[in-house]
């Protein structure tokens, strides 16, 4: 119970961007786009930086299958 209120005001949103599309400044988005061109200068950090492997190299011996069923 109460899905049909919240599935009513998301046909209404949706409902309103589809049929009136607020006013765009296209001057600004012109300027925008145009200073795109270069790389950003914005710095993003890396949450997942410190998980990341950057060695190329195949390290089988050190971590050792231990799930494969031994051979008898």
């Amino acid at each position: 119970m109460g899905r049909g209120r919240a599935k009513a005001k998301q046909t209404k949103v949706a409902r309103e961007l589809k049929y009136h599309s607020p006013n765009t400044d296209l001057t600004a988005l012109q300027r925008e786009l145009a200073g795109a061109g270069g790389k950003s200068e914005q710095h993003f950090d890396d949450d997942y930086k410190e998980y990341v492997d950057d060695d190329d190299e195949d390290h089988a011996d050190d971590d050792p299958d231990t799930w494969v069923r031994p051979t008898r």
